[in-house]
């Protein structure tokens, strides 16, 4: 049950996070550079989609899925804590977008 849990919150916030960065994008870059930059940016996100799903599968075979859930976390949160410094902290170069 706590791997089934962790799993599902994991993959909600890379679902929000996901959002949140199109939305962002938008907000940030002008029309001309907001295409390419979405155009990168999804692609990288295509590679996560193998990366992910890739790294569970090692992990399994290991017998150590818990290893993929931590280390997921763990850059999840480091992405949290940049977009924080980023776009809601004090020195914020662009307030919420």
């Amino acid at each position: 049950m706590p791997f089934f849990l962790l799993f599902l919150v994991l993959f909600a916030a890379s679902g929000i996070g996901n959002g949140s960065t199109f939305r962002t994008i938008a907000m940030v870059f002008d029309r001309e550079q907001a295409g390419p930059v979405l155009g990168w940016t999804s692609a990288v996100a295509a590679y996560g989609a193998f990366i992910v799903p890739d790294e569970f599968g090692a992990q399994i075979k290991n017998a150590t899925p818990e290893y993929a859930l931590v280390a997921f976390a763990v850059f999840y949160l480091a992405c949290l804590l940049l977009n924080w410094w980023y776009y809601l902290g004090p020195k914020a170069e662009f307030q919420n977008p």
